[in-house]
């Protein structure tokens, strides 16, 4: 991989070159690198400057309660182990893609901001990240009924030239993403783990070799399965689409939040296949505003369904400056390119520099709240605890309700029950909200 300084640096700043468990420092968070390079940005330093002679100087004035400057010293120390995991990634065939990089979907950028990730592991034709489609979700437990619809969804989409966008998880994700490569569409798969282990897989390599397929993902490539990123991960295939069609929602996981969320954040029209399963909830989905899809299989097109009439999602924006683009685009953190720096002037480049701050600070205002006036996300998390937990519920419940991290799902409830807001139940393990009249 021929990576920039940029890319390195953002590489060693964010992200996990072994497991977890044998990292001394944990990598920032998509939030933290956020706050992290807007004050690099404020101090006109680039992520690049940070592998310099005396990165410690650079950091001084740097004060952040969870992102100390020793952590970004010892996370800027593995040189080393980003050495040895690029090496064993790109004989894989695996790339990395960065948000100062000009392939990083732009569909991201556009609808996440700075809360998009900061790094894309991959494999296949990387322009397809930018060619949108058609998003297809649903349960990994699906009937051969809407398995049968599903591939037909994939083999129409292909025939139109539509991207199929999914998980790559096993039921509906795998059958459209197969439905469409069989016949020779593109796929689009955004997966949740074992990325690596994905890239020499038989079942894409057909794809894969056609250029007609691309996988990604915005974890450690070796990672194995985890709740939490595959909670994560459905945003992404969302912001990733122009359009969405669930197949089949169960009344809680993984399908129902990311099509909630997507209902919330009006990413895209969402589209329902009605269904006669009274444990589905694809009718609580039409309820809160997406649309049953009425045309019958025989008939259905495709291309129909990425159009936004009578679904009440907003078209795409036009894609806007962030503090992560290229020159192209902002001109920040990286150098111009030499035959460009004399059509612009300083002005051209502070307006602009100025436009991108509005832009992304108003949509991200969370990540950036003034140190002097913290955002306490304790309190956020103990009052949406009080919602979820009125009844008993378990841990995995709690991380499919607040899409966090198990392990930082696991310190709050342990500071909530010290706190004494929170009742621990044992046989199975559940946690019960303590209302205090």
């Amino acid at each position: 991989m021929n990576l920039s300084p940029t890319a390195q640096a953002t590489l060693l700043l964010t992200c996990y070159f072994s497991k977890a468990s044998n990292e001394n420092a944990k990598p920032l968070t998509n939030a933290e690198w956020g706050r992290f390079a807007l004050w690099l940005k404020e101090k006109s330093t680039s992520p690049a400057d940070l592998l310099g002679a005396d990165p410690y100087a650079l950091l001084s004035g740097w004060h952040d309660d969870r992102v100390s400057a020793e952590r970004i010293m010892q996370l800027l120390n593995r040189g080393h182990s980003l050495a040895l995991a690029v090496e064993k990634w790109q004989r894989a065939g695996l790339w990395v893609v960065t948000r100062s990089d000009p392939e990083y979907p732009k569909r991201l950028k556009q609808r996440l901001k700075t809360a998009s990730p900061p790094v894309l592991f991959g494999c296949g034709n990387k322009a397809l990240l930018n060619e949108g489609g058609l998003a297809v979700i649903g349960s990994r437990n699906a009937s051969d009924d809407d398995l049968f619809f599903t591939q037909q969804v994939g083999a129409k989409a292909a025939s139109e030239g539509v991207a199929i966008v999914s998980g790559g998880a096993r039921g509906v994700d795998e059958t459209a993403m197969l439905g469409a490569m069989q016949q020779g569409g593109f796929v689009i798969g955004i997966m949740a783990d074992s990325l690596l282990k994905a890239a020499t897989s038989a079942k894409w390599r057909k794809g894969l070799m056609d250029n007609n397929a691309v996988l990604i993902s915005p974890f450690y490539p070796e990672a194995g399965f985890n709740a939490g990123n595959a909670m994560a991960r459905n945003k992404y295939i969302y912001c990733l689409a122009d359009s969405s069609l669930v197949i089949h929602s169960g009344k809680k996981g993984g399908t129902l939040n990311g099509a909630e969320e997507n209902l919330k954040k009006a990413w895209v029209p969402l589209w329902i296949k009605p269904t006669t399963d009274k444990d589905a909830a694809n009718a609580d989905l039409v309820v809160k505003g997406g649309q049953w899809l009425e045309t019958e299989l025989q008939s259905l097109v495709v291309a129909d369904l990425m159009k936004n009439e009578g679904n009440q999602m907003s078209p795409p924006k036009e894609i806007q400056a962030d503090l992560f683009s290229m020159p192209a685009e902002s001109g920040l953190f990286t150098e111009p390119e030499p035959e460009k720096v004399d059509s612009y002037t300083e002005h051209d480049i502070a307006h602009a520099e100025q436009q991108a701050d509005k832009e992304s600070l108003s949509a991200h205002i969370v990540e950036i709240e003034p140190a002097s006036n913290p955002i306490d996300f304790y309190q956020l998390f103990i009052a949406e605890l009080n919602r979820l937990a009125k009844d008993a519920v378990s841990v995995d419940e709690l991380i499919e309700g607040t899409g966090l991290h198990k392990s930082q799902l696991n310190e709050w409830l342990k500071r909530a029950e010290e706190d004494g807001l929170v009742n621990k139940l044992n046989r199975p393990v559940r946690y019960q909200f303590e209302n205090k009249k």
